[in-house]
């Protein structure tokens, strides 16, 4: 298990934490066992929970043209028919992954392509499942189009939890598929936005893996 270079500064700073923690209660309490091991055991939990954030296995991701690969790790809570309004302006089938605090929060291309669109929005930090946090949290919006025409248009959206959004990719880029474009700190959610037409291989609910399921396939 390897971790992502967006985690190195909060484990050093969770490392930190939990020696002078540690160090604090042994100075001023040199002789209370039971409250030396609860520290003990809050400072195992909160190290493990921080590793746990910023994990990035590693994978060789099986590309294909017509396959829309899954962004992020976490479970499908939204599949419908919806307008677009920002860059497609038109009706798209929009899927979003919720990613909670113990998925990956690496997030990956669908498709392969060149970088069409890309901004950064600032926004509110609205829990994930807000009907409201696709438009005011925080987000970027992300839209490749591929070798064929066709355009996947994405967004990261930062919920309650995360605070910091990170992308690597810029407008007339060309990405591959199953690349790494950006990380969310602590969770969050993206969104998919696919043509009319796409057959979707998920249901509500189901659980997805980035870069591995296969999310949806376009059509000819």
């Amino acid at each position: 298990m390897t971790f992502h270079k967006e985690g190195y500064t909060s484990m050093a700073l969770c490392i930190l934490f939990i020696f002078v923690l540690n160090a604090l209660v042994h100075f001023y309490y040199p002789e209370a066992a039971v409250l030396k091991w609860f520290i003990y055991i809050i400072s195992f939990l909160l190290f493990v929970i921080i590793l746990q954030f910023f994990r990035s296995p590693k994978f060789v991701v099986t590309t294909h043209d017509e396959h829309v690969i899954c962004p992020a790790d976490g479970k499908v809570v939204v599949i419908e028919e919806v307008e677009e309004p920002e860059f497609l302006k038109d009706k798209r089938i929009q899927v979003s992954v919720f990613m909670s605090p113990v998925n990956v929060h690496v997030n990956r291309n669908p498709i392969a392509g060149v970088i069409s669109y890309f901004k950064y929005h600032p926004g509110k930090y609205l829990v994930a499942w807000h009907p409201k946090s696709s438009t005011e949290n925080e987000r970027t919006t992300i839209a490749i189009e591929s070798k064929t025409g066709v355009t996947v248009l994405f967004r990261q959206i930062a919920g309650a939890l995360a605070r910091r959004i990170v992308w690597y990719v810029k407008e007339g880029q060309q990405v591959e598929q199953g690349e790494q474009f950006g990380f969310i700190k602590f969770g969050s959610r993206v969104d998919i936005f696919l043509p009319l037409g796409t057959k979707i291989n998920v249901n509500l609910g189901d659980k997805v893996k980035g870069g591995r399921t296969v999310l949806a396939e376009l059509q000819a």
